[in-house]
């Protein structure tokens, strides 16, 4: 989890209301606990004594290897502890998310991939094609910068966005923090783009109801038996930019059949933000997921 990736769960995270200008600093931090850094540790140290020279001492090292031993588990079962804390508390934030956009009839969705694999391109051409049809919203994530917010906005969606400093990943209070921001209309569709990794998405639910990974054809095919946490966690996989298949080293259908060998249940669609070619079956998709959360019979 984070607590081995770098992740600086003490960054400040701030949310940008990219309407109004507005930003707020979270104040995140982790939950309050405490290691026992004193464990025992015997050093050489020099003795004086009555010839008048002095030696180091040679310890007992099975005695020093056993207690460095113990010590390294109590660690690990500390950092253990701590991390089952931190998911716990998020799963239970996530939970009220859920409960939001349910009770307003909102679809929500988690988008997920590797950086560059054409998340905020794929939003811009869905928004500039199903603004005046569906009312759509975006929460963008980001360590850094408001570069991808702007580009949302400027294809006709509002935005906030939300960047994590050195974390790696969306939680359910950024989410929840964002939303306060964007204050989306019921019935409405909220797409959360995460920060771009494979890895410490795949464990934090944001209270969507789906999460979609998108794989782009510049990516190795394999991406899927590499990072089955993630491909298993979806509901939907897109293998973008099919438009550079021919300039490209990628076997279409031996990426499906591995997102299917870690995932039985994972549709997977083919297209290009760019050319346009198999967005109809996005859109599709997109109206059938918004129509469920309504309760309304979908044709």
């Amino acid at each position: 989890m984070c607590g081995h990736c770098g992740c600086g769960s003490n960054a400040g995270t701030t949310v940008l209301n990219l309407e109004t200008g507005t930003e707020t600093v979270m104040q995140r931090g982790l939950p309050s606990h405490s290691h026992d850094h004193d464990h025992p540790h015997d050093h050489d140290h020099p003795h004086d004594h009555a010839q008048g020279h002095s030696y180091f001492h040679n310890h007992d090292h099975r005695r020093d290897h056993a207690d460095h031993n113990d010590s390294h588990a109590s660690a690990e079962g500390a950092l253990v502890e701590l991390e089952t804390r931190i998911l716990a508390k998020n799963d239970a934030l996530a939970e009220r998310n859920r409960a939001w956009f349910q009770g307003r009839e909102i679809l929500a969705l988690n988008l997920v991939s590797s950086p560059g694999a054409g998340k905020t391109s794929l939003l811009e051409r869905t928004i500039r094609d199903l603004r005046q049809e569906l009312r759509l919203y975006i929460i963008e994530g980001d360590q850094a910068t408001a570069f991808d917010g702007e580009r949302i906005r400027a294809a006709g969606a509002p935005a906030v966005q939300v960047n994590t400093g050195s974390c790696c990943h969306l939680e359910a209070d950024m989410v929840a923090r964002g939303l306060q921001e964007l204050r989306p209309s019921a019935g409405s569709i909220v797409m959360i783009e995460n920060v771009g990794n494979l890895v410490c998405p795949a464990l934090f639910d944001l209270g969507e109801r789906a999460k979609v990974v998108i794989l782009s054809v510049t990516e190795g095919d394999d991406k899927p038996l590499k990072y089955p946490h993630m491909f298993r966690a979806a509901d939907l996989m897109i293998l973008n930019k099919i438009d550079l298949l021919p300039h490209v080293d990628f076997d279409v259908s031996r990426a499906i059949t591995n997102a299917a060998q870690v995932n039985p249940a994972i549709t997977a669609l083919e297209l290009s933000a760019r050319t346009g070619e198999g967005l109809d079956g996005w859109y599709t998709w997109l109206r059938r997921e918004a129509a469920a959360v309504r309760g309304a019979v979908f044709s």
